[in-house]
C-alpha cells in the first residue's frame, strides 16, 4: 500500500503547520514554500484539511490558516482521510458495492472490516507531534503506505 501524492502532501504540510504552533496563522503560500509543495496544490489541500475540521481559517489582515487543535490531538488517520475518505483497503465492505465477481462466495469479505479497523487504528496512534518532531529527535517508523 502507498499514500497518494495528495494525502503525502498533506501529511507534510501538516507537519510545517504544527511545527510553528497550534495558535500560528499561516498561509498556503507560506507552507508551500517551506514544503515545496505546489501552490494550487497546497490551496487545495488546505481547504480540504479546513473542511475536515483539522485546520481553522481567518479572513483578512493577520488571517490565514492555523491547526484547530494541538497536534497531539491530530492523528495521521485523520489527515489520511481528510484527503483519501474512509481508510480502507478493499472497496468490497463499502455499502452498496456489488462489483465483485467472488462476492457471494468470498470468505474473506467479513473479515475486512477488522483488517481495516487494526490499519486505522495503527495509523491513530500516529500523532501529528511525532510526525511534526525536528531532527534529532526519535522518528516515527512507518507504519503502512496507501495507495489510491
Amino acid at each position: 500500500m502507498r499514500l497518494s501524492s495528495l494525502a503525502d502532501y498533506a501529511v507534510v504540510m501538516m507537519s510545517a503547520a504544527a511545527r510553528h504552533g497550534c495558535g500560528a496563522r499561516l498561509s498556503a503560500a507560506v507552507l508551500a514554500d517551506e514544503t515545496h509543495v505546489p501552490l494550487p496544490t497546497a490551496q487545495k489541500l488546505m481547504q480540504k484539511l479546513a473542511g475536515a475540521g483539522l485546520l481553522t481559517s481567518a479572513r483578512g489582515t493577520g488571517g490565514g490558516f492555523s491547526l484547530s487543535r494541538p497536534a497531539a490531538a491530530i492523528s495521521l488517520a485523520d489527515i489520511i482521510e481528510a484527503v483519501e475518505g474512509p481508510i480502507a483497503l478493499t472497496a468490497c465492505v463499502d455499502e452498496g458495492r456489488e462489483d465483485c465477481a467472488l462476492d457471494h462466495h468470498c470468505a474473506v469479505r467479513p473479515h475486512w472490516a477488522v483488517v481495516n479497523g487494526a490499519v486505522r487504528g495503527a495509523l491513530a496512534g500516529v500523532s501529528l507531534s511525532q510526525l511534526a518532531a525536528v531532527s534529532g529527535a526519535p522518528r516515527v517508523a512507518p507504519v503502512i503506505e496507501m495507495v489510491n
